[in-house]
């Protein structure tokens, strides 16, 4: 996968471009933002950390866009942000002034068998995530397992907060896949609550916890050895968690490999950003460009420094490449794995 710095060195020429180019007879796309207001929309309730990120975003990257636009955040929760997406495909403008922040799993629902997705994600157009996402499966240090590997003979009772969502599918798909013995219970309310009742010994731990939100709420837990990491899973290792095993390496054929790219490919999103498809292509390529500009941009950088935010972006290139590649898994490992996480 190509480094932001790379992505960067591409783009720069088309950044200082988009502002002067005539395509398709829109005019120049300064010219067409000049005065404009852009609506940035949230598939979630304020507060969390789809909608944390969004608004963080949509302080700085006005300055990025040419005409510097005025970029308003909006909430459009429902359905995990599957409402927000099928608005996108079928009932947003498509001239450049609205993109929203939806989840990282909502791309792959319609090839997941979701028939309330409306929408194919292969054919957006993608502005960039905010970061790398990484999941861990973890467990209290008084349940006596150790490594995953005990999981293949030793039920563990996980939090899951309703179909569809990382904490039902994950433990499910590593069932079929791995053979682990994962018992999902729920639904819980939140993520926080799983905690809560992990901590309370209701239940003997969380599948489907991010990496960055363990850090940054349980760091006690951490440090003093009472969480136990079992397995990470997305499609690469986190460099904090080297010794933690990577769900990708524990897949035995290619069939496992794919059922499990199928599901964690969405952990390789993070916090992505998507605009209507057939918005002028000019005007498509300014919201990519200014994506990269803003997450190089050392005010956007320190401020989420200071909010400890983990940043690790990736183009909408990227991006659009991720979410092609699960299109294009064999019918038959999709049908395996909507069989799996059901």
């Amino acid at each position: 996968m190509k480094t932001l710095n790379k992505v960067i060195a591409t783009v720069c020429a088309s950044v200082l471009a988009a502002g002067t180019v005539v395509a398709g007879g829109h005019g120049s796309v300064a010219d067409f933002y000049k005065g404009k207001t852009v609506e940035l929309y949230i598939g979630y309730d304020p507060g969390g950390g789809y909608d944390t990120y969004a608004r963080l975003l949509a302080r700085h990257i006005g300055k990025h866009i040419p005409g510097n636009p005025d970029v308003v955040p909006k909430n459009m929760p429902g359905a995990g942000s599957v409402k927000l997406t099928n608005w996108l495909w079928e009932g947003a403008p498509k001239d450049g002034t609205v993109f929203g922040a939806i989840s990282r799993g909502a791309p792959f629902e319609p090839v997941l068998g979701n028939d309330k997705a409306k929408f194919r994600a292969n054919k957006f157009n993608w502005v960039g995530s905010a970061n790398n996402e990484v999941s861990v499966c973890a467990t209290m240090k008084r349940n006596g397992i150790t490594n995953w590997e005990q999981l293949k003979t030793q039920e563990l009772t996980v939090g899951g907060n309703g179909s569809g969502s990382d904490t039902e599918q994950f433990p499910k798909l590593m069932n079929a896949v791995l053979g682990t013995k994962f018992k999902v219970i729920g639904p819980y309310g939140g993520g926080s609550d799983i905690v809560k009742a992990m901590e309370a010994g209701e239940l003997g731990g969380r599948c489907g916890w991010s990496w960055s939100s363990v850090k940054g709420t349980k760091a006690d837990l951490l440090a003093s050895g009472e969480l136990v990491l079992l397995m990470q899973m997305s499609g690469s290792k986190h460099p904090e968690l080297p010794d933690v095993p990577l769900v990708m390496d524990l897949a035995k054929s290619k069939e496992e490999r794919q059922m499990l790219n199928l599901i964690f490919a969405r952990q390789a999103l993070g916090r992505p950003y998507v605009a209507p498809p057939d918005i002028p292509a000019d005007r498509a390529k300014a919201l990519q460009d200014a994506f990269v500009a803003t997450v190089n941009d050392p005010a956007f950088i320190a401020e989420a420094k200071k909010m400890d935010l983990e940043l690790s972006p990736l183009s909408g290139d990227e991006v659009a490449a991720l979410v092609a590649e699960s299109y294009d898994t064999p019918q038959a490992v999709i049908d395996r794995a909507i069989d799996a996480i059901r």
